[in-house]
């Protein structure tokens, strides 16, 4: 029964793949999909036998290697010769029907892909391995990297396909994926990437898979190697057709043209849907659409007579920086944002970039009043990429990082081993309030119900709301007022708020929001300083030592606390000496915010040491509580059962969790049992 199941989960995950990836019309929700991916994982943890190589859970990606090995090209992966006019293409065009004694030959026309180029072998229909293009000859294996990617089948459908099967493509990142990506890496503090390219080809080179798998990478096959003659079609367009049979992803974008004016109108039409287009393309690619008139053609050096690369222009131009302001993200993040001289290119007027920010700026070496070329991807913001020193004026100014943040004027602050600055001021600066406030309210922090992400920011855009202490002074009136709010529901609101003051220390801390401290490190805290007061002492106490060169001359006060390390112990101690963050914490007391003293030291209490897992319904109370009673006592809840796992609490529905504890011989225990061992009876 359960091997079924399984079968039919996956069965039904590559069928969503094959809509999702190659006819692009998906049939469900990502969330439904998400429901079946994890169904599928839990019962392949609990039956590992029936876990296969081309199960779609195995594409997470397997342990780091410590290098690439070669692989030899059965067939060379050739390059493409390059046209850059209409009168170069127009020879290409007159070579081919010349050679072929032809007045007009079709070709297949398809956006030339700005990612990286590579080879997937397929025997009897299954992924054996993946390869780089390399030099043409030999190339690296990157299987288990190309595995992680979903718009690959690890196996092809239908049938038809010959025994083994060399399908060639391009791995490339998505515009979205790629901003996605790099803001999330910017919010951590980490370097960006430069282009989706640079981002594609670093993320299949990575030794660990699983960083791959994580990484949004692409995929579209537009040719094969060699095919046995009774597997190869007449014509490259109806390859491609068989290609999307077989659920291998094709660019949407490729056409069949005839002749010459064809190639001509593909590419102005590619050039104007260029900034629209969701990848980046640099121009287009021709190729001969009868396989058997290639085969006449044949190849010069590295390149096939029957196919060209026809480059778009360049979208780099030369500007002036007249200045750089700096904007504060949601998370406090500063970006270096170039002010510029205002011209053309990549089809609009640009007059500002972005310069990432102050590693960025210095590895350019750009000042304001330079001379500098700006690239723009396709509707990625414009950036600069050089500066053009030869032109710079007597007059260039060096770019400062502000001591104070541009929209609160509070203190800019950067951890020392950290790409990104910061204000300080995270509860007031306006730049920062919304996600601030969203935090703030949430069910484990405050636990203001009703108080949602359009309500809020209908407070923040009105003025009422400037802070979280302002959250306490709101009256039922006051939000009557706002867009659909009725007056029950303004008064549950504010039934809500004066619920929320009687709270613990441990989630005060945790609603405060303060970068890289979640719940565990603000229970930590409040554990081991028991006070507010205490904890605001030794960060001030700390904070000359936050910038030290070494880690362990940092922050010594709150570094003694368990797990807490020099980058979270300097953040805390920014936090707790800002003057804003002071005057809301203040201004939150004032308002009636409370809790009782902490009595519990870290590590101390009856279930000091004992580690727990929680799994089902418990008959009295959510896993929350029992999990916030269990560390009120000093114990652990962990997500997952291991051998160091001292008890299960399993309450009604139990999940696999329960399966492990008894095949692991871990002690199972009810709501009862664990009030028993809190001190306390059913």
């Amino acid at each position: 029964m359960t091997a079924r199941r399984i079968q039919a989960l996956r069965e039904a995950i590559e069928h969503h793949n094959y809509r999702y990836y190659v006819l692009d019309d998906p049939e469900i929700s990502d969330a439904e999909y998400d429901r079946l991916f994890r169904e599928l994982q839990q019962l392949e943890q609990e039956h590992p036998e029936l876990v296969t190589p081309d199960s779609p859970t195995q594409r997470v990606g397997g342990a780091p290697r410590a290098e690439f090995a070669s692989v030899r090209h059965a067939t060379p992966m050739l390059s493409l010769n390059n046209c850059f006019s209409d009168g170069e293409l127009r020879d290409f065009d007159r070579r081919i029907r010349e050679t072929l004694g032809v007045e007009a030959v079709d070709y297949v026309a398809e956006p030339k892909l700005d990612g990286l180029a590579v080879s997937l072998v397929y025997e009897r229909g299954r992924l054996i391995r993946a390869a780089t293009r390399g030099d043409g000859s030999e190339g690296e294996d990157i299987t288990a990297n190309i595995r992680t990617l979903r718009a690959v089948p690890l196996k092809l459908r239908g049938s038809g396909w010959p025994a083994l099967l060399d399908v060639r493509g391009e791995v490339y990142m998505s515009k979205a994926g790629f901003a996605r990506m790099n803001a999330e890496a910017a919010a951590r503090g980490e370097k960006t990437f430069v282009n989706p390219r640079n981002a594609a080809a670093g993320s299949l080179r990575q030794l660990d898979p699983r960083i791959t798998a994580q990484r949004p990478l692409s995929f579209y096959a537009y040719a094969s190697g060699a095919l046995p003659r009774s597997a190869q079609p007449q014509t490259h367009w109806e390859l491609l057709q068989r290609f999307r049979d077989w659920g291998l992803p094709v660019c949407a974008q490729i056409e069949r043209v005839r002749g010459l004016e064809g190639c001509l109108r593909y590419y102005a039409k590619l050039e104007r849907q260029r900034p629209q287009l969701p990848f980046e393309i640099d121009g287009v690619v021709y190729k001969l659409d009868r396989l058997d008139w290639r085969e006449e053609l044949g190849s010069v050096a590295r390149a096939p007579r029957w196919a060209v690369a026809h480059k778009f222009p360049a979208q780099e131009v030369e500007t002036r920086l007249l200045d750089v302001e700096f904007q504060v993200g949601r998370t406090g993040t500063l970006t270096p944002v170039a002010r510029l001289e205002p011209v053309f290119v990549g089809g609009v007027t640009v007059s500002n970039a972005t310069l990432h920010n102050m590693d960025e700026i210095a590895r350019l070496g750009v000042k304001i009043g330079d001379t500098v070329i700006v690239r723009r991807a396709g509707d990625v913001i414009p950036e600069i990429v050089k500066v053009v020193e030869s032109r710079r004026p007597r007059d260039a100014r060096a770019i400062q990082l502000p001591k104070q943040c541009p929209v609160c004027g509070s203190t800019v602050v950067q951890i020392e081993g950290e790409v990104a600055a910061r204000c300080s001021a995270g509860l007031t600066c306006r730049a920062q309030l919304h996600g601030a406030l969203m935090h703030f309210v949430s069910r484990r922090a405050m636990d203001i119900e009703g108080l949602g992400d359009k309500l809020l920011a209908q407070l923040i855009d009105t003025g009422l709301v400037k802070s979280p202490a302002d959250i306490y002074a709101l009256r039922a009136e006051q939000l009557a007022g706002l867009e659909r709010m009725a007056e029950k529901s303004a008064a549950n609101v504010i039934e809500a708020i004066e619920r929320s003051k009687a709270t613990t220390l441990e989630r005060f801390l945790y609603a405060l929001g303060i970068r890289d401290v979640g719940e565990t490190t603000a229970r930590d805290l409040a554990r081991h300083f028991r006070s507010l007061e205490a904890l605001i002492e030794a960060a001030r106490a700390d904070l000359p030592t936050v910038h030290a060169a070494k880690d362990k001359d940092r922050c010594p006060r709150l570094r003694a606390v368990p797990d807490i390390g020099p980058v979270v112990a300097a953040h805390v101690a920014q936090f707790f000496t800002e003057p804003h963050n002071l005057a809301v914490i203040r201004a939150l007391h004032k308002a009636g915010v409370h809790w009782p003293e902490v009595t519990q030291a870290a590590g101390a209490g009856p279930l000091a040491g004992k580690t727990f897992v929680l799994t089902g319904t418990l008959p009295s109370m959510s896993r929350d509580e029992a999990q916030s009673r269990i560390e009120a006592a000093g114990g652990k809840v962990s997500g997952s059962v291991s051998k160091k796992t001292d008890y299960v609490v399993a309450g009604e529905s139990p999940g696999s969790k329960l399966a492990k504890a008894e095949k692991l011989g871990v002690a199972v225990i009810d709501e009862a049992g664990l009030l028993r061992l809190l001190g306390r009876t059913a």
